[in-house]
């Protein structure tokens, strides 16, 4: 396991002792599916979410993983209640290290396959099967969603315009045409998460969808659904003028960030393969 921050390592450590301590084999001996969540304050919105989720996924069991980054509401509470394991992290670090600590957590249970949704009820549960079984079959490595072949709720112009051209820059760094870089509801095989290095704390899908593919493994998108979020407030684009919600300054503050992140990985890999 790669880091880049010692602390970072500490903090996950001390966490994955917790949890052991907090759900025994119940955590440490995982079914072949993980789905793993990152939740940062979802209170009323991570509960509803678990308890949609499928017990089986392709005729495999299934556990679902909730890593609560520095929560300072009910969340964690809330999901184990709703039957999640809950990996309770004490600080905030962002929504790329509660993934990276959540596929640990899925690759030294045991897990074969990991499945990704986010905490706000944004995506189908009912889709789920659709994006794990080519990677069942031995079709793909790698899975993701798109909202641009299926279909999104949202009607914001400047996000629609942000999700393609993030989708024509990644396409034309990688070679590989990608029409969705952002979706959250992803499926791929374990291992790969531990072949990919993966330190952005935030805007990980980029990084990993980068990785993926510079590594040489299998991607294949598919189409899927994006609803409108119900409950609570999207945590994208959150800098030091985030409270004043001022229109389009946190789309702006959260394109720069994602830019810096494809462009950082991108460059990183083609280091490394050269």
């Amino acid at each position: 396991m790669f880091y880049s921050n010692p602390a970072d390592a500490a903090t996950d450590a001390d966490a994955l002792q917790t949890l052991a301590g907090t759900y025994g084999e119940r955590a440490t001996k995982l079914p072949p599916i993980a789905m793993v969540i990152a939740a940062y304050n979802e209170e009323g919105a991570v509960g509803p979410v678990v308890e949609k989720l499928p017990k089986t996924v392709c005729g495999l069991a299934a556990e679902v993983i909730v890593v609560a980054d520095g929560c300072v509401d009910a969340t964690a509470k809330e999901a184990d209640a709703a039957g999640a394991v809950v990996c309770d992290v004490p600080v905030n670090r962002g929504q790329g290290a509660a993934l990276r600590l959540g596929y640990r957590i899925a690759r030294e249970g045991g897990a074969e396959y990991i499945i990704t949704t986010d905490a706000d009820g944004q995506y189908n549960p009912l889709e789920i099967e659709s994006l794990l079984a080519p990677v069942i079959e031995g079709k793909a490595d790698f899975v993701t969603g798109s909202r641009r072949t299926g279909s999104e709720e949202t009607k914001d112009p400047v996000r629609r315009a942000g999700v393609r051209f993030f989708a024509s820059l990644v396409s034309l760094l990688t070679g590989q045409r990608i029409s969705d870089t952002t979706f959250g509801l992803r499926a791929m095989r374990a291992e790969v998460t531990g072949a990919v290095q993966l330190e952005q704390p935030q805007y990980q899908a980029s990084e990993l969808l980068i990785g993926v593919i510079t590594h040489g493994y299998r991607v294949l998108e598919v189409p899927a659904t994006i609803h409108k979020r119900t409950v609570g407030e999207s945590k994208k684009g959150q800098n030091p003028l985030y409270s004043l919600h001022i229109p389009g300054v946190n789309n702006l503050f959260y394109g720069a960030r994602f830019t810096r992140v494809v462009l950082g990985t991108w460059w990183r890999e083609r280091r490394r393969r050269s």
